[in-house]
């Protein structure tokens, strides 16, 4: 399995169920500014609500897979589930469906984010509760402040490339310490690093 980050802007998902656990699921994808459609011949409240996202009364049927580019599944029925998973499957859409990893070709961690900064855990679908419970001591033990010193990095980064300094040459991991540990430091070795290069 190789760990990925994309970028759901834009992108067409399509949901199929409207429980609690559907409505999670794509909750968490139109949030990300995904185009969402959901299919369920009923829908929990919270559907209401939800941005990006059309509402589809009825049940799954054939041809439904077409045009997106993401599925999951979360209907309850594993015969429905595997329907779902077969037609994309054959189509080259990647599918999810809840609680059946065998009827899977990615899985959605549980993550935690900051900012641009996104830490994420899976266990490939084995235990979404151990993923869930690892993300949140790992979250527990991440620096505050997480989104301005990424900012800060890139920040930094920038400024290197814009003096022709190529950033393979630089020691990251004192620059990660040094914006970890506080504006004060990180703005003293920025005035070193003008120094030096002036």
């Amino acid at each position: 399995m190789l760990p990925i980050i994309l970028d759901l802007k834009g992108r067409k998902v399509l949901v199929v169920g409207g429980g609690r656990i559907a409505f999670r699921k794509a909750k968490a994808i139109a949030d990300e500014g995904a185009d969402v459609t959901i299919i369920s011949p009923d829908f929990v409240n919270d559907f209401s609500a939800m941005p990006n996202a059309k509402l589809v009364r009825r049940k799954f049927e054939h041809g439904d897979t077409s045009g997106f580019q993401l599925v999951i599944t979360a209907t309850g029925d594993h015969a429905v589930d595997q329907i779902i998973y077969d037609e994309a499957n054959e189509r080259g859409t990647w599918t999810n469906s809840a609680d059946d990893p065998d009827r899977c070709s990615f899985y959605l961690a549980a993550t935690h984010r900051d900012g641009n900064v996104i830490v994420a855990v899976s266990t490939e679908g084995k235990s979404p509760a151990l993923a869930t419970h690892l993300r949140n001591a790992i979250a527990k033990q991440l620096p505050k402040n997480l989104a301005n010193i990424a900012l800060d990095l890139d920040r930094q980064r920038s400024e290197i490339k814009n003096q022709g300094v190529s950033t393979e040459s630089i020691n990251w991991s004192r620059r990660v310490l040094e914006a970890i540990s506080g504006p004060k430091t990180s703005q003293k070795r920025l005035a070193r690093f003008k120094k030096s290069s002036s």
